[in-house]
């Protein structure tokens, strides 16, 4: 009797807590909620844990070490009130009411979930990485026995279910299920790691399993970091299904899920929402784009620490905010996402500069070459040992709607490398495994690093000799940068006293222009904003498109429709950066800017000297051509009847066409026999293969 009494006396208790609570504004915060729980049609009512503290402190600690009770106290509380005000709709979700607890400050970390903290209510900050399928869970089964009709009720522990072996009433052993006296909520598992700014050095992420029931099904997907409230629990391991060990799991109850936001900060500095801009920050942000110097300053603080390479941190920045995603009649949409592609010399602050955009981009992540597979960059269907297919997460979705940094990306097999041909042009990536075939979103910027094929940049050799990438990747790119360590008397020596400042006084030498925080929070905000091109920025644009079409004439291509498309998303980029409605003139001018500096670097055909796109799609056109003149030489020298060709009268010929000096003649016979078109049959004498 006296279970049922504290109960009851508990319920009591909370119903006054819940009816007579108010907030600062003095309205009745939890009465009102319960009023309107009909009209949103929720069954659950989420109770802020400080508000509960400040009014029954000692009810709160109960909360921690016997959850199970108060929060069927709670349940109960709930019911008597909505009783009162809507008594069909109480009737309706009687059994489906749920308390969750928000705000909760006992807070662990997934590495000190132990045996202690068994049966309590604890909460944990995590990354999702997985989520299975949503399944009927039964909260009670009855059984019709078919000789009487008499409803039995099944015993549930746990997960775990026992039919009843005979019918209450007659004994009758055929018993049959029956679901209209059933009850089933939706469950889900989970599971929740460790996030990757807690995990110490050297050590593997921990992971926990988590049930989550009822309306938090689908509350979160991979890659969502969130803060979990829950109970622990445990369940044991089994050999076989006769044989029980004394070993048992630890598994999670969710009780409420909120969302992290903010950058990794201590533990006590995050908050709530997904990144929260309180109006002070908007007005510090805002106070920020409004003053002349903004774009300088903006650029001044990115990865402070790094010297120079200004035009490389301005691309990041304009990638990190991205341009608007056009949605259009008929369902498709174009890519307003940007990706770059930095080739350079060792030593140039590659991955400090990718390491720091993974850092203060709203969701960055940053992986590595070598230990990258196509699975961890997309996405892998995994069976868990309970049977349940589930679909795991790799990088590129994980990183939705923010920004992926691969590193020493031509140390990837290419086979995975080939994953990111769908991701980086259509956004999606594609997964058909094991019955489950999906399309999952990646909509999201890449920046990726790369080292030159022999060490070092080879400015005499184009860029598809210079990196070991497929060419259709490097023309996903919109931009790409060399990065050539070139010694310079003014520059090193600047360079050496930034480093040398940095190692005597790191506090100030390295300190951005713009908090680090507020600067991640800046570049949040910034991409709420949606820009429109007028018309003048785009008769430059277009300007510059047809007058790059016609260098010169000679069939030779200088710019594709995709370069245009890229003009377009980074003039947004920059107009979104600097918090405009409006793509204006100087927008257009600094996107082409970037672009023609990416056509002096990595554009340029090094047989010519001119800018000539077919460097990055293939061949450059002065090399087609000369083969072609090749070609057509040795197939007249040697006739019809395929005579041998002499060495030297090839090379004459070469040279009167007036294409060849005779040293490049030479060099392009050893071409020739390398790709195998001809080769020597005799000394001095060749033939076609």
């Amino acid at each position: 009797m006296s279970e049922q009494q504290t109960l009851a006396a508990l319920s009591n208790n909370l119903e006054k807590f819940l009816r007579s609570f108010k907030d600062k504004d003095g309205t009745y915060k939890y009465f009102d909620s319960i009023n309107h729980m009909m009209a949103s049609n929720s069954v659950s009512l989420v109770v802020d844990y400080i508000d509960f503290d400040t009014f029954r402190p000692d009810l709160a600690k109960h909360i921690t070490h016997n959850p199970d009770e108060m929060l069927e106290a709670f349940n109960a509380a709930v019911l008597s009130i909505l009783t009162e005000i809507h008594p069909d709709y109480a009737l309706e979700i009687r059994d489906k009411i749920k308390v969750r607890i928000g705000n909760y400050t006992v807070q662990k970390g997934l590495r000190d979930i132990n045996a202690e903290v068994i049966d309590k209510l604890i909460g944990v900050s995590g990354m999702v990485v997985r989520s299975s399928e949503v399944k009927p869970l039964a909260k009670k089964i009855g059984y019709r026995c078919l000789n009487c009709n008499t409803i039995t009720e099944a015993q549930l522990k746990g997960l775990q279910l026992r039919q009843p072996l005979k019918c209450i009433n007659c004994s009758e052993k055929e018993l049959e299920m029956d679901p209209e006296n059933s009850i089933f909520s939706d469950f889900q598992m989970v599971r929740l790691q460790e996030l990757p700014e807690d995990l110490p050095a050297g050590q593997l992420p921990h992971y926990v399993e988590v049930t989550v029931m009822g309306d938090l099904v689908d509350q979160c997907r991979p890659g969502d970091r969130i803060m979990l409230t829950g109970i622990i629990r445990i369940e044991q391991d089994q050999i076989s299904p006769q044989v029980k060990t004394s070993l048992f799991r630890l598994r999670m109850e969710g009780n409420n899920i909120e969302y992290l936001g903010g950058r990794a900060g201590s533990k006590e500095m995050r908050t709530v929402e997904r990144i929260a801009i309180s109006t002070e920050d908007e007005k510090q942000i805002l106070a920020i784009a409004s003053k002349p110097d903004a774009y300088d300053k903006l650029i001044a603080s990115f990865a402070p620490h790094v010297y120079g390479h200004e035009v490389i941190k301005e691309a990041i920045l304009l990638l990190i905010v991205g341009s608007v995603t056009k949605k259009l009649e008929d369902g498709s949409t174009r890519r307003g996402d940007l990706n770059i592609f930095l080739v350079g010399d060792p030593g140039t602050a590659k991955s400090e500069m990718l390491k720091f955009a993974a850092k203060i981009a709203p969701r960055g992540l940053y992986t590595s070459g070598r230990g990258t597979t196509a699975a961890g960059l997309t996405a892998a269907v995994i069976r868990d040992k309970s049977g349940i297919m589930m679909l795991e997460a790799g990088a590129v979705v994980l990183g939705d709607q923010g920004l992926v940094c691969i590193d020493e990306f031509d140390k990837i097999k290419p086979e995975d490398r080939s994953a990111l041909h769908e991701v980086m042009e259509q956004q999606t990536c594609s997964v058909a495994k094991g019955g489950i075939v999906a399309t999952l979103n990646a909509r999201t910027s890449i920046l990726s690093a790369a080292n030159p094929l022999y060490g070092k940049y080879d400015p005499f050799k184009n860029i598809t000799e210079n990196v070991n990438l497929p060419i259709p990747l490097l023309t996903r790119f919109d931009i790409i940068y060399v990065v050539r360590d070139t010694p310079e008397k003014e520059k090193d020596s600047r360079v050496a006293s930034h480093i040398l400042e940095l190692h005597r006084d790191s506090g100030r030498a390295a300190h951005p222009a713009i908090d680090i925080d507020l600067f991640s929070k800046y570049l949040a905000f910034s991409k709420q904003i949606e820009p429109r091109l007028t018309i003048e920025a785009i008769d430059i644009i277009k300007n510059y498109y047809m007058k790059m079409r016609n260098v010169d004439s000679e069939g030779m291509i200088t710019v594709t429709p995709r370069q245009l498309e890229g003009l377009i998303r980074l003039s947004t980029a920059r107009a979104r950066l600097l918090l405009k409605d409006k793509v204006e003139t100087d927008d257009a001018e600094r996107a082409i800017y970037l672009v023609q500096r990416m056509l002096e670097t990595a554009g340029v055909d090094v047989n010519t000297g001119r800018v000539d796109l077919g460097v990055l799609h293939g061949k450059p056109h002065s090399e087609i051509s000369k083969l072609k003149v090749f070609m057509e030489v040795f197939n007249a020298l040697s006739g019809q009847d395929k005579n041998d060709v002499e060495e030297k009268n090839f090379i004459n010929e070469l040279a009167k066409t007036g294409k060849f000096t005779e040293e490049e003649a030479r060099t392009f016979i050893k071409k020739a026999m390398q790709n195998g078109q001809i080769y020597e049959r005799k000394s001095g004498s060749y033939a076609k293969a």
